[in-house]
């Protein structure tokens, strides 16, 4: 960035490098004018309430009615939030995006009865319902993905005082929030050359990836000397932020805190506890890689703030925008020309916002709604690793379109759960074409080691985190104290165990626990590594497979939506995630790939 000379304004950057929302609306004026027509529907929304149990007829218009209105807010919604993060400086859009937000709280205020209205309808009276209207059938799946939870809900009265209850019990979380974010103050460190930093959480993150071990090791202490300081503290909001989690599954009648929050994606406990498993199984692949780290940085003690700075120097390969789009389309010609069709009208069709620009928001997505095309926010760079954020943000683009072309709206969406599977198997398929066309050793070095870092940190940190939260579950369960001593010590444990003997345990790592935002998730995490996992598997399933039926069965799940529980879509794809075949294939690819490297490696040192 030092030689950057500034940022265009939004009005300087050329067309073809921005995304055409004219799609979804020609004119803002045309926006206002579904923005009105919106709000005048909204008390129809109450035209149903207290009838759906009357008749099938009643029943299905309501469902009808309430997901029009869902339809086009979010088409109104996308339409402002698009429009503001291209340019969050312009005070017309930012008046734009809270409008569409204030719409957003008003309908969800307004459909609020539906669900709990719902499941008061006796089973029997619904499955009559669906007998009789051939139209319902449609929502079956809708019905059933509602209604299977039926033991778990309260009485209307007692669902009602949890939720107005709810801000007390999220008090831990906001706490937790505020202080990590904006009332905590970290000190300023010294590079090498003497040239003060101040560090933050942002900042902290580029400190670790510094080839500069004196700043990593200052920045490092420095970071953990204040949650020493503030130990108790998080200590005391986490602790009670878990015991709301097991109150919360006990009062709903559920075994334990992950079976309630497992439940509410219709996932089985087993594909948790597959993935401890085999990950423990295979730590010795972590250990592996650790003690390479050390090798390679040619350090007597590797630390942990020695995880994340390159160890195969800079990457010496770029890729410009029109040079990315190309291999794009190289890397990912094994996923058939139907989805090649999609990625070219992708690019032609001006989905993706690709440069950096005054205001623009920072980072990148992948955003839409149903009725609007997939549309992608980039702020590029000429570099690798922004080459792989555009076949990341394509996977979730084209995984979208083809859900919305092949799902009526009902389905039209996916689970966070099956979210990063599609764009990371296109991660895997790119990791691929470079090994196969990179034939330069530092080259190919660079690129395994990227990967090997990607599968590190999603697959093997991800699930230290998880192992650590139903640790934590588990004992407060028990009525074990979550005091701080006790949470460092825990925290200290799984952390040796996964990194291994090549790591010296710094004393400051103890207190990793308590910044990590995740553990307020409620059982989150787990789906990084069992996403990565099974999108390794299954481009690994799609370059060897010669007949296409694993390719065939990819596109099944990217065109399935949420038209089926996530565990029946993935097993339609190929992977069964309640057995542990898929982390196994995950582990073996990882393992071939640090077999490379360690064989580059020793050419380099034996050179």
């Amino acid at each position: 960035m030092s030689e950057f000379e500034g940022l265009p304004k939004r009005e300087e950057v050329p067309e073809k490098l921005t995304w055409n929302l004219e799609v979804i609306f020609k004119t803002d004026k045309d926006f206002f004018i579904s923005y009105r027509d919106l709000e005048s529907k909204i008390t129809g929304i109450s035209a149903f309430k207290g009838k759906l149990s009357e008749s099938s007829e009643i029943l299905l218009n309501g469902i009808q009615y309430i997901l029009e209105v869902s339809n086009q807010l979010e088409t109104i919604y996308v339409y402002a939030h698009l429009k503001n993060d291209q340019d969050t400086i312009n005070t017309v859009y930012q008046a734009m995006f809270e409008q569409a937000s204030l719409l957003v709280t008003k309908i969800s205020e307004s459909i609020s009865w539906f669900e709990p209205e719902l499941l008061e309808i006796p089973e029997e009276v619904l499955s009559e319902f669906l007998k009789d209207n051939s139209e319902l059938a449609t929502y079956q799946h809708f019905i059933d993905r509602l209604t299977a939870l039926r033991k778990h809900v309260l009485t209307a009265e007692s669902e009602s005082l949890l939720a107005g209850a709810g801000e007390l019990f999220g008090a831990s979380s906001r706490t937790f929030n505020i202080l990590n974010n904006a009332d905590i103050q970290f000190p300023t460190i010294e590079d090498k050359d003497g040239n003060a930093m101040q560090l933050s959480h942002g900042v902290y993150g580029q400190v670790m990836e510094s080839t500069d071990r004196l700043l990593r090791e200052a920045g490092f202490k420095a970071l953990y000397k204040v949650y020493k300081g503030l130990n108790n503290t998080f200590a005391s909001t986490l602790s009670s932020h878990i015991k709301y989690h097991n109150y919360n599954a006990a009062v709903h009648h559920y075994g334990s805190a992950r079976e309630a929050a497992l439940s509410a994606g219709h996932i089985p406990e087993a594909v948790y506890d597959t993935l401890l498993s085999v990950v423990d199984e295979n730590l010795h692949l972590l250990h592996r890689y650790v003690a390479l780290r050390k090798k390679l940085l040619s350090v007597s003690e590797l630390h942990m703030y020695d995880m994340y700075t390159p160890i195969m120097g800079e990457a010496t390969i770029q890729f410009t925008y029109n040079e990315a789009k190309e291999t794009v389309l190289k890397a990912l010609e094994p996923l058939g020309e139907e989805y090649q069709a999609v990625l070219k009208q992708a690019f032609k069709d001006r989905w993706i916002d690709v440069v950096e620009n005054e205001g623009k928001r920072s980072g990148a997505y992948s955003s839409g709604a149903y009725e609007t095309q997939p549309y992608i926010l980039l702020n590029w760079h000429d570099s690798l690793n922004h080459l792989y954020t555009l076949v990341h943000e394509l996977g979730h683009s084209v995984h979208s379109y083809f859900t919305r072309k092949n799902q009526p709206y009902v389905y039209g969406d996916y689970s966070i759960f099956l979210a990063e599977i599609a764009s990371t198997t296109n991660e895997n398929l790119l990791t691929e074409y470079l090994l196969k066309t990179q034939t330069k050793p530092e080259i190919r070095s660079y690129i395994l080691n990227h990967y090997l870092d990607g599968f590190k940190g999603t697959i093997f940190r991800q699930t230290q985190f998880a192992e650590f939260e139903h640790f934590i579950h588990q004992e407060s369960a028990k009525e074990t104290p979550l005091t701080a001593d006790f949470l460092n010590q825990a925290y200290k444990k799984l952390n040796s165990k996964y990194y291994g003997p090549s790591v010296s345990q710094d004393p400051g790592i103890i207190y990793e626990w308590s910044r990590i935002p995740h553990f307020y998730y409620n059982y989150y995490v787990y789906q990084y590594s069992t996403g990565f996992s099974a999108a390794t598997a299954l481009a690994d399933k799609i370059l060897k497979d010669k007949t296409g039926k694993s390719l065939e069965n990819f596109l099944v799940y990217l065109k399935s939506g949420s038209s089926d529980y996530p565990i029946d879509v993935m097993k339609k794809a190929g992977v069964d995630m309640t057995k542990k075949t898929y982390l196994e294939e995950a582990m073996t690819v990882f393992k071939l790939r640090l077999d490379e490297l360690e064989e580059s490696a020793r050419s380099k040192i034996n050179k």
